[in-house]
């Protein structure tokens, strides 16, 4: 082989995308030694994502104080690319790991407007605003706070709303956003394509998890709906039937209403800043992976993302994961050649977890030797 691509997810909880670069990059190099190898770890909007871009275009990070989900001061970083792009993940200030306790109807994504800000007056030309992994359901209303854009109830008091207060919204005010934030062309990148509201909403699927009950469920996916009638009537966005809306607890609707950001597949995004197609020309492989691979993967996942790119140009590619679920034989049809777990010995994830790196090694390294023998066959 003359070249091969690498261009995995992280395996969540386990191991970077670039962590899963560098043991591909040791388990071909003891296979084919002479062959090219070009690492781009990639994400798909969610954690990971910062740490993607910069190991694929370079860069710096960027450290500042911004206010986490609860109110307190925290410190969060974002980075910033050589072509002046900044790479924001609203986890990085309003995470699930950061909230305690976990209650999303007083959780804020205040501090991610903050970031969005400091990024604007630092001189960024454009935004890529990474949404999941949050702690919130305030629609993005707090970032929206930071940023300029007022909220006022009936009686005409300025307030930030939380996500068990958006009802009580009478009126946006857009006139005050930050003209640096105004100018910049802003790209949010969603890894789901969930509705802000319903029994696909964003409370009802992801409510749970952030610490909601089934009432609180109910009085969050109202406050979105009722958030979704003064998007429409104050900042001329249609978002109720947005795919991508109910994102980050409704953080792509506000996104798209306050910020005029266009919503957009989050591996694509990745995709093409690390000009993918491009990279693909002469390549022999790709080997692209994640934590999990199901039917969800279908939708917008890294894995599918990749082979869709490379089958346009007849690039086999294998997937190295953690785990195959219901549904994982449908991606073949998408472009996967071929699917292998590294889970070598059958173990839980706990287990699982502390032989990642080894057994991700020993996987590829079988793989390879099979290709290896495959190509030397043809050349007889």
């Amino acid at each position: 082989m003359k070249k091969i691509i690498l261009a995995p997810d992280s395996f969540k909880g386990t191991m970077t995308s670039r962590e899963v670069c560098e043991e591909l990059t040791a388990a071909i190099g003891e296979i084919f030694p002479e062959t090219e190898i070009l690492s781009l770890p990639v994400a798909d909007g969610g954690e990971g994502s910062v740490d993607a871009f910069l190991t694929a275009c370079g860069g710096e990070r960027v450290r500042t104080g911004c206010i986490g989900p609860n109110g307190q001061r925290i410190e969060a970083e974002y980075g910033l690319l050589p072509d002046g792009t900044a790479v924001v993940e609203m986890a990085a200030a309003a995470g699930l790991p950061l909230a305690d306790p976990k209650n999303p109807e007083c959780t804020t994504t205040f501090g991610v407007g903050e970031l969005l800000r400091h990024a604007a007056i630092r001189g960024a030309r454009k935004i890529i605003m990474c949404l999941g992994g949050s702690a919130t359901n305030d629609g993005g209303c707090g970032a929206a706070a930071a940023c300029g854009i007022r909220f006022f109830d009936e009686e005409g008091t300025l307030f930030t709303p939380v996500g068990g207060t958006l009802r009580d919204i009478a009126r946006i005010d857009l006139l005050g956003l930050d003209p640096a934030l105004a100018a910049l062309p802003i790209v949010t990148m969603w890894d789901i394509d969930n509705p802000l509201c319903g029994p696909t909403g964003a409370a009802a699927v992801f409510g749970p998890q952030k610490g909601a009950d089934a009432a609180m469920v109910l009085r969050l996916d109202e406050g979105l709906a009722h958030l979704s009638d003064l998007l429409h009537r104050d900042c001329g966005a249609e978002v109720l039937s947005l795919p991508g809306a109910g994102a980050a607890g409704g953080m792509g609707a506000g996104m798209t209403a306050f910020f005029k950001s266009r919503l957009q597949m989050g591996i694509e995004t990745v995709l093409d800043t690390v000009d993918f197609d491009k990279a693909l020309a002469g390549a022999d492989l790709v080997i692209t992976g994640e934590g999990c691979l199901d039917r969800q993967s279908l939708y917008g996942k890294v894995a599918v993302g990749v082979a869709r790119r490379a089958a346009l140009r007849g690039v086999p590619v294998i997937a190295l994961v953690g785990d195959v679920g219901e549904g994982a034989e449908e991606i073949y049809a998408l472009g996967i050649t071929a699917v292998f777990s590294i889970n070598r010995v059958a173990v839980p994830y706990e287990q699982a977890r502390l032989r990642s790196r080894r057994d991700l090694r020993a996987a590829a390294g079988d793989i390879l030797r099979l290709c290896r023998t495959l190509e030397i066959s043809e050349r007889l």
